[in-house]
């Protein structure tokens, strides 16, 4: 037998021999000729062979894709238009079947950019900020309709004055005026007939702003015993009769503090405010019952109406200390007003805002040539009185002092001169509450 039959008769199939050498020949890979790209746009190419399935599949005519790229038949290293071939379960371009070939080439996103989104943010904040100025504009409303309903009043002397201090000094002065009363408001407050004319005070403080540091708001007995300018000694409540400019001036001479800024509530515009916030709560350490301010309270905490309220700082017979006793009651009832007056939810809330400021606008006399930014500056001092402040009042040196106008108030003049140098130049008082 020859070489050749032997090498036919092997049963592997593997052109080896039977024993001996067991060497054997690999077959020799086979490329197969890659067929010349036809022209492009050439006569006579107006299809192609396409691969309808997996490699090795039927074959079918196609459509020359539309961008008129060179074809490679799909056997010649798995490649179909653009290079992409079938390789892998590709398609057309190499991305699969996620384009037919008759569609225009779109162009690619460089790799690693996230995709687009529309910002948002500056829609939110345009609109954030329309509605903050539409609030902002509805505040400023209120507060100016409120603001317009104040009576003005010359307050400020026009003459000599002491010399500015530190701070700011504003004198309150709470009067028994019925002005803006009707005949049935003056009846619901219990305060006489509206036609009383005249108008009296029964609280006198002085409210010191300091630059730095802690409010001082102290109050002067409406029973002290000065002499008033223009007129003889008397008690310092017969100042307010001759009017606002005369009892500023009283007031400055005692104190030597420059009074910068005035400020009166009649009885219509305090029960207003009082009313308009929902009332005021009080602790009160024992029953009040006194027909002259027309109340009868029972001890422990509630909540006091504007007609309580009003009675409840004007009482002076339930005290043996009588006017000492009401002008402590009248600083503490004030701190608690103001605080809640000026409560985001009565201040921030624009109708809220515009019912309590004309409630009070009612009965608030402000000197000529205050400012709104003033006012509510001064509101917000109160406040602090509440949360810290000092509340004190000029040191007493006899309660029963006799004159020619009956008994009044007489100051311990060492002690109420350090008082106020300590708030002229802007240190905190060091007097008993």
């Amino acid at each position: 037998m020859t070489d050749d039959d032997q090498y036919r008769m092997d049963p592997r199939g593997r052109g080896g021999r039977r024993g001996g050498d067991e060497t054997i020949a690999q077959p020799l890979p086979v490329r197969r000729p890659r067929p010349a790209a036809r022209p492009q746009g050439g006569a006579g190419d107006s299809t192609r062979m396409m691969p309808s399935g997996p490699r090795g599949g039927a074959q079918q005519p196609a459509a020359r894709p539309a961008s008129g790229r060179p074809y490679a038949d799909p056997h010649g290293g798995g490649r179909g238009y653009d290079g992409g071939g079938y390789d892998g379960g590709r398609g057309y371009d190499g991305g699969g079947y996620d384009r037919p070939p008759n569609r225009p080439e779109q162009p690619q996103r460089p790799a690693g950019r996230a995709p687009r989104r529309r910002r948002r943010w500056p829609r939110v904040l345009a609109a954030f900020v329309v509605i903050v100025g539409l609030w902002a504009g509805l505040l400023l409303w209120a507060g100016l309709a409120a603001w317009h309903k104040v009576a003005r009043v010359d307050a400020i002397p026009t003459g000599d004055q002491p010399a500015a201090g530190k701070g700011t000094n504003v004198l309150l002065v709470g009067s028994d005026s019925r002005a803006g009363l009707t005949s049935a408001q003056a009846k619901a407050l219990r305060t006489g007939g509206s036609n009383i004319t005249g108008s009296r005070t029964d609280s006198i403080m002085v409210l010191h702003m300091p630059d730095s540091g802690e409010p001082t708001l102290v109050s002067i007995p409406r029973d002290t015993y000065v002499q008033i300018p223009g007129h003889r000694a008397n008690k310092i409540n017969a100042a307010f009769s001759y009017g606002p400019q005369v009892l500023v001036q009283t007031v400055e001479n005692v104190t030597g503090l420059r009074i910068e800024h005035y400020m009166e509530i009649g009885f219509g515009g305090f029960a207003g405010i009082v009313d308009s916030v929902g009332g005021v709560r009080m602790c009160l350490p024992k029953a009040m019952d006194d027909t002259y301010a027309h109340i009868n309270l029972p001890a422990g905490c509630q909540n006091l109406s504007g007609a309580n309220a009003l009675g409840y700082v004007r009482s002076r017979h339930v005290d043996a200390t009588s006017d000492l006793a009401r002008v402590k009651r009248q600083r503490e009832f004030l701190a608690a007003l103001t605080k809640k007056v000026a409560s985001p939810g009565n201040l921030l809330v624009p109708w809220r805002l515009k019912n309590v400021g004309e409630s009070g606008a009612q009965g608030l006399a402000v000197e000529n040539g205050m400012h709104s930014w003033t006012a509510l500056r001064i509101l917000w001092t109160l406040k602090k009185i509440g949360n810290g402040g000092n509340s004190v009042q000029v040191p007493i040196a006899n309660a029963a002092y006799p004159t020619s106008a009956g008994e009044a108030v007489l100051w311990d003049k060492t002690k109420a001169a350090a008082l106020f140098d300590a708030l002229n130049h802007d240190r905190s008082p060091d007097v008993a509450p």
